[in-house]
């Protein structure tokens, strides 16, 4: 089975924290990377997403979270009104 990954970058103006996790995260730029599996058995190409991750570097180490779309979409939308007012 094919599958495919790719990079964006969101940035968060405040600290904030993700579901499932207590600690805190500095605001900044973080790197998301998105994993998609190509669906078999269609006559056109089609992925679905298998996995997002939130990549997180620091104190010399990274980890990569996983995370709903849905979650990240809701950490950013959070953090939009603090942009708003920037």
């Amino acid at each position: 089975m094919n599958t495919r990954s790719t990079r964006s970058t969101v940035t968060f103006c405040h600290p904030f924290t993700l579901k499932g996790h207590s600690d805190v995260l500095p605001a900044g730029d973080y790197e998301v990377l998105v994993e998609e599996e190509e669906l078999q058995g269609v006559s056109f190409l089609a992925y679905r997403k298998k996995a997002t991750y939130l990549i997180i570097m620091g104190h010399g180490r990274t980890e990569m979270r996983e995370i709903s779309g849905n979650d990240l979409e809701s950490v950013l939308n959070r953090d939009q009104p603090a942009n708003d007012d920037a």
